[in-house]
Order: C-alpha cells, then sequence, then structure tokens
C-alpha cells in the first residue's frame, strides 16, 4: 500500500492511540458515563440508548464521506482530521446537560470518529506487506489494543469517581477523558504522516466484488447490531444487580485488558485463514460474553462474561481488514474497509435505541443482552458462509 515506515511499531503505537480516542474512548466510554447521566437527567433506557444510536447515524455519515472522500484526500490526511476533531468533540460533551447537546456531538463524534478508524485499519494494513503473520500482528494490536486501553483507563476512573463525587460530576468524566485524548493526539498525527498514501489508479477503480462479499458484509452487520448492546448497558444492568463501584471498575478493567490481549489470542487464526472463519469464531464469542452475565447473574460469571467479551469484540474489525487484505488488491484496501464500515455503522444504530425499549417495555435490560447474543449468532452463521476470494478479483 505505501512504502513501509522507519519505525513501524512506533508508527501502529500512534495509530492505535488514534483507536483509542475514537473507539475506546468516544464510543465506548459512554456506557460507563450512562448510569450517572440517567439518573441526573431522568431519562428511560430509550433516551439513554438514543445518545449512542445518535452517534451511529454520524458513523454511518462518517462512513459512507470516507467512501467517497478518500479518492481524493489521502487516507494520513482523514486520520488526522478524524483524530483532532473526536477529541474536540469529547471535550465538547461535557459542556452542557441538554439532550440536543448530547445528541450534536455524539453525532460529531460518529462522523469524525468513522473517519478516523476507518482510515486506521487501511494504514496498518500496509505497515508489514512482505510479512503475513507482523501484518496480522498489527491489524489485530490496531483493533484490539488501540479500543482496550480506552476501556481500561475510562473503566479504572469513571466508575470510582462518579461513585465519590456523585452522579452530577458527570460533566467532569467527558472533560477528563476529552483531556487524556488530547494527550494522545501528538503521537497519532506523527505516525499518521509517517505513511504515504498508496498509489491511486489514474482509471476507474475496479468494482469491489460485492456480491461474493455478501456472506462477511452480512456478519459484519451482525456484529454491529449485537456488540453495541453490552457496551451500552452493561454498567446500566450492574447498576440494577447492585454492583459496588469498586466491582463495577473491575470488570471494565478486566474488560479492557482482555481486549488489550485479544491479539494474542487471535493473530494465528487471522493469519491462517482468508475465509469468514475468523469472523464467525469472534462473533460466537460476542454472543457468549454478551449472554453469560444474564444467564449466569452471579459476580465470578461477570468477570468471565469480560474476559470472553473482550478476547473477541475489538477482533471483528481486525477479521474485515484482514479479509480485505488477504482478497483484495492494496488499491482497494481503502474503500474495501469504508464498506465494510458503512455496514456495519447501519446496523448498530438500531442496537442502542431498540435494546433500551426492550428494556422499557420488560423493566429488564437483561433480556436485551440476550437478544444482543441471538443476533450475534445468527452473524456468525452467515460469516461462516464467506469463502477466500480470488486476490486480484
Amino acid at each position: 500500500m505505501s512504502a513501509a515506515p522507519t519505525r513501524p511499531w512506533l508508527v501502529l503505537t500512534g495509530l492505535a492511540l488514534g483507536v483509542t480516542v475514537t473507539n475506546g474512548f468516544a464510543r465506548f466510554a459512554y456506557g460507563l458515563i450512562l448510569p450517572a447521566m440517567k439518573s441526573e437527567m431522568a431519562w428511560s433506557y430509550a433516551q439513554a440508548g438514543w445518545l449512542n444510536t445518535a452517534n451511529a447515524l454520524g458513523y454511518i455519515l462518517g462512513a459512507v464521506l470516507t467512501m467517497i472522500l478518500i479518492r481524493h484526500i489521502p487516507p494520513t490526511r482523514l486520520f488526522a482530521i478524524g483524530l483532532v476533531a473526536t477529541t474536540l468533540a469529547l471535550l465538547a460533551t461535557g459542556l452542557h446537560a441538554a439532550l440536543w447537546w448530547q445528541t450534536m456531538w455524539r453525532i460529531v463524534a460518529g462522523v469524525v470518529g468513522a473517519m478516523s478508524f476507518s482510515t486506521a485499519g487501511a494504514l496498518a494494513a500496509g505497515l508489514f506487506q512482505g510479512d503475513p503473520r507482523r501484518n496480522a500482528l498489527a491489524i489485530a494490536i490496531l483493533f484490539g489494543s488501540g479500543g482496550g486501553l480506552g476501556i481500561v483507563l475510562a473503566g479504572a476512573a469513571l466508575p470510582l469517581m462518579l461513585d465519590a463525587w456523585g452522579p452530577a460530576s458527570w460533566p467532569l468524566g467527558w472533560i477528563v477523558i476529552g483531556a487524556i485524548s488530547l494527550s494522545f493526539v501528538p503521537l497519532g498525527l506523527w505516525a499518521a504522516f509517517q505513511l504515504r498514501a498508496p498509489v491511486q489508479s489514474t482509471g476507474k477503480p475496479a468494482p469491489l466484488p460485492i456480491r461474493r462479499m455478501l456472506p462477511q458484509l452480512a456478519g459484519y452487520a451482525g456484529f454491529g447490531l449485537g456488540y453495541i448492546v453490552y457496551l451500552t448497558f452493561l454498567s446500566a444492568w450492574m447498576t440494577e444487580q447492585a454492583a459496588s463501584a469498586p466491582f463495577m471498575a473491575l470488570v471494565w478493567v478486566v474488560l479492557g485488558t482482555s481486549i488489550c490481549l485479544s491479539p494474542l489470542v487471535w493473530r494465528p487464526v487471522l493469519a491462517r485463514h482468508a475465509s469468514g472463519l475468523p469472523l464467525a469464531m469472534i462473533l460466537t464469542g460476542i454472543a457468549i460474553g454478551s449472554a453469560l452475565p444474564v444467564l449466569l447473574p452471579k459476580g465470578p460469571v461477570l468477570l468471565i462474561s469480560a474476559v470472553i467479551f473482550g478476547l473477541s469484540v475489538f477482533m471483528a474489525p481486525g477479521a474485515v481488514t484482514n479479509f480485505a487484505r488477504k482478497n483484495l488488491p492494496p488499491e482497494a484496501w481503502g474503500r474495501a474497509i469504508s464498506l465494510f464500515t458503512v455496514v456495519f455503522a447501519v446496523a448498530q444504530t438500531a442496537g442502542p435505541y431498540g435494546a433500551g425499549l426492550v428494556g422499557d417495555l420488560t423493566g429488564n435490560i437483561g433480556v436485551s443482552l440476550v437478544a444482543a447474543a441471538g443476533l450475534l449468532m445468527l452473524g456468525a452463521v452467515c460469516a461462516l458462509l464467506q469463502r477466500p476470494l480470488d486476490p486480484q478479483t
């Protein structure tokens, strides 16, 4: 895709910190702050879920924009713009409590976060072009360790802070994670500009073999529908179960640590397979992790759930990025990953709001976690049908 940088692992660190901001913080820290915001503003589950649906709607727009802009603007620049803008959106979220303000900045974070996230995958895919094992590890580290670090940091701090200072301190939570994001920006920008954009064909780009990619696309849609429910409502569900703040922090730290370690678990699978098998296995793990807390609601089971979910969840983007790298020419990677991101973004819009409605109707958000597990298993079945493509297609 591009000339290899002289310090690829440091470049990967910078890209991963970008994912920490756009995913670990901008998308998933909300699940930690949600119980306090819901309590302070007297929201229903549907209203609380709406803010993540708003974020997902922004993500759709950002993914579509990326597909259009990537033909004219280098992915390095799109990554940099997205990283800076996401950081500013996080800081702004803590400045006003009104639902319209929260909605606006959740949408903005979705738009610019998608821009940075989808281009990060395309950039990392070109770091070790001649070494499939290192390439697979780089992609896995980007999505696993990048997102996991954000959840570890937010999970270790936010529940304890909100418990000590009360639910009214939720705006400070956004300011804190925005400030941490700001500290990550310099290395992220440096990393992006160490990479050169791939040489674009002067002619019309070859169409993607979308029909032959349908099983993988359908599986990724199942991922978008199901995974977000756990990360949105886990803290709310634990709050309903009267879990203590230290235990909630422990669960989230275990979750984030498992996400950070997930590249070591999945690297051999990603390196070996060009089919939909890795995504199917990953979705099965996410489904099991989602259902366990409800089916066996005991303290140790929650920790086991966090481990299983964490070891799987951020490897789904790694699986589709790896699928694109193994099956498509380098100049198509950016477009393919953007397409996967659009499918994922459309699917995940229904997850948080729909899960909130189910929680309101049943009086038990745990029902939504089990329903999400069912959708994830359906996605796994679809992905299992995906066969390798001709790399020159």
